[in-house]
């Protein structure tokens, strides 16, 4: 049984990774289907905020705390594992697997890693993408995230010729809508799961039942780009 432990990353700041790993947590939990979760934010993690019960820390500058994403891949096959990557963790993330030589390990392991690279419209995320491309190649499964938190037209990177290349490469692309802005705060003002944000009323959340309606909306949509990645 092969063990999918999914990167969430993009490098760069403010493109909704965090955002995008509590999508997938919350997905994992609605389709029942057991995981871990770490975070590597160590200033406001949102796994750690958002899913406490599902999450723990991981130090990226620390190979041992690193460790422990393998360790627990292994010590429990078939649960996802999911990593939530900050901002500015590539380089220790990549010598970290480097020196530990974690992609052939994985594959030797049985371990699908795969890496989302959560990205806005701008040049900045596609030459983040072009970086990945060009230090990973074969070696990791990828997932491209159109976040359209700042937009839909994502034209850049489709001239660029890096989407192109990693659909070679055997990527997936999964869009993510934008949540009316209203909505998002009042769910992050709460700390509320978008499981809690579904389903309790405005004294639990602030969140009226059109405002309810329109994370329910937004999940459905999400959700179904989830299915054709099958995590």
């Amino acid at each position: 049984m092969t063990t999918n432990i999914h990167l969430i990353g993009g490098e760069k700041g403010g493109v909704g990774k965090s955002l995008v790993a509590r999508i997938v947590a919350q997905y994992l939990i609605d389709k029942e289907l057991p995981f871990l979760g770490f975070d590597t934010d160590r200033s406001h993690g949102a796994l750690m905020r958002f899913y406490a019960g599902y999450a723990s820390p991981v130090l990226v500058d620390n190979y041992e705390s690193l460790d422990t994403i393998i360790e627990a891949a292994v010590d429990q096959p078939g649960r996802r594992v999911l990593v939530d990557l900050a901002a500015q963790t590539h380089d220790p993330l990549v010598r970290w697997m480097d020196d530990a030589g974690v992609i052939n390990l994985a594959d030797e392991l049985g371990l699908g890693l795969h890496y989302w690279h959560v990205m806005d419209s701008g040049k900045d995320s596609v030459d983040l993408l072009k970086r990945l491309l060009d230090r990973f190649g074969t070696g990791l499964r990828y997932v491209l995230v159109r976040n359209q938190v700042r937009g839909n037209d994502f034209s850049v990177l489709e001239q660029s010729g890096e989407q192109t290349r990693a659909l070679a490469l055997g990527a997936k692309v999964v869009s993510i809508k934008r949540l009316h802005e209203g909505v998002i705060n009042k769910i992050d003002s709460g700390s509320s799961s978008f499981w809690k944000a579904k389903v309790s009323d405005k004294d639990a959340t602030g969140l009226g039942l059109m405002d309810r309606q329109r994370v329910k909306m937004w999940l459905r949509d999400a959700y179904r780009e989830m299915d054709e990645v099958g995590i």
